[in-house]
């Protein structure tokens, strides 16, 4: 089969993340023969710098003609002052509209070494094993009509629109459903219908989807309780499905209760399983080039990527079983750093996983 993934880096600490998952690629590719040939490219604030678009025609058509994308993450202070229409988000929102990117899945899992390094007590998250599917190229942050205007008064007002189709909530709860029949078989649809019409419509066709799928057990969840039922009791949910503003939300919450939003992946499939993957963490420029940054979302990323798009679990199991005796060592980014264990930089946490994989 075809194995050709782009390569980019975007902005703040993507390089350096990206570059220690490309290493962990290149030696999975070569372990097990995978034939992955790669493409690098610029998208965000880079592709700014360089060509004054985030989303450069080069870079999107090497994104249509590949078969998985590793992307880091984009963005920063240095282009806030930008019109909305070219800041480097657009970039990322252009990829995952083009590409028809709608499902994004966000798993979060707690290594029980890092059971500590939870924000909540032990006991409340060890063991956590959650997945949040996010609907992605829909909703408010797609939704026209937007922008900002100046009313009859003279008084300026921003708006947005929510809004989602029956085609697009039935597509996106498909793919929640068949995840959830792959693990524990509880599906629960976070949404706002007692205010928001559009929710109601989610609801509804999450309800019709369900007769479909009798193996998965269906509630509903509002999402002020449910951003409560995370801290309060998160091993309760398996699956949760969700809209694009509030999966994101919730998503970034649930990374915290695995101790750091620095551990958790991300892969954003279109319908053929083609997928862009990345961690769910920001650019974070403030400590970009200081060599600190936890790569370990990044390449468990890459995990994801040989799982869902490339058709390699022998790799992706590897790849993850790598990560889990590196934490085992006491090898310890400074996101993830507690007492007793041991610090090390971005690059002597990429040593580490391949050292670990070599050692398999």
């Amino acid at each position: 089969m075809s194995r050709n993934v782009l390569i980019l880096p975007g902005d703040g600490i993507g390089p350096e993340i990206v570059g220690q998952a490309e290493r962990v690629l290149d030696q999975v590719n070569a372990d097990f023969g995978l034939g992955i040939e790669k493409n690098h490219a610029l998208v965000g604030g880079s592709a700014i710098d360089q060509y004054g678009v985030p989303l450069p025609e080069d870079t999107l058509a090497l994104a249509k003609s590949c078969d998985a994308l590793l992307l880091g993450a984009v963005g920063g202070p240095k282009w806030d002052a930008l019109d909305m229409a070219i800041r480097p988000e657009k970039g990322l929102l252009g990829l995952r509209s083009n590409l028809n990117l709608f499902g994004n899945l966000r798993p979060a899992i707690l290594y029980p070494q890092l059971a500590e390094a939870s924000s909540l007590k032990p006991e409340l998250v060890a063991g956590l094993d959650l997945l949040i599917v996010r609907e992605l190229t829909g909703g408010i942050y797609f939704g026209q009509p937007r922008g900002i205007r100046t009313k009859d008064s003279g008084e300026r007002e921003g708006f947005n629109t929510y809004v989602y189709s029956e085609s697009e909530v039935r597509r996106i709860g498909r793919q929640a459903f068949e995840a959830a029949q792959k693990r524990g078989g509880k599906l629960c649809s976070v949404d706002k219908a007692n205010v928001l019409e559009a929710t109601v419509l989610w609801r509804e066709v999450m309800n019709e989807l369900a007769a479909e799928y009798p193996d998965v057990e269906l509630s509903h969840m509002y999402v002020d309780n449910a951003a409560m039922q995370l801290v309060r009791a998160p091993k309760q949910f398996d699956v949760i499905v969700t809209g694009n503003m509030f999966g994101d939300i919730l998503s970034d919450c649930a990374a915290m209760l695995t101790g750091s939003i620095g551990m958790l992946p991300s892969a954003s499939l279109d319908e053929n399983g083609k997928g862009m993957y990345e961690p769910i963490h920001g650019s974070a420029p403030d400590i970009a080039g200081q060599g600190v940054a936890n790569p370990l979302a990044t390449i468990l990323s890459v995990a994801m990527m040989l799982r869902y798009s490339l058709a390699a679990e022998e790799a992706a199991q590897a790849i993850e079983k790598a990560v889990g005796d590196v934490l085992d060592q006491g090898m310890r980014t400074a996101d993830i750093y507690s007492e007793g264990n041991r610090k090390v930089s971005t690059a002597q946490m990429g040593d580490a996983v391949l050292a670990a994989l070599t050692n398999q």
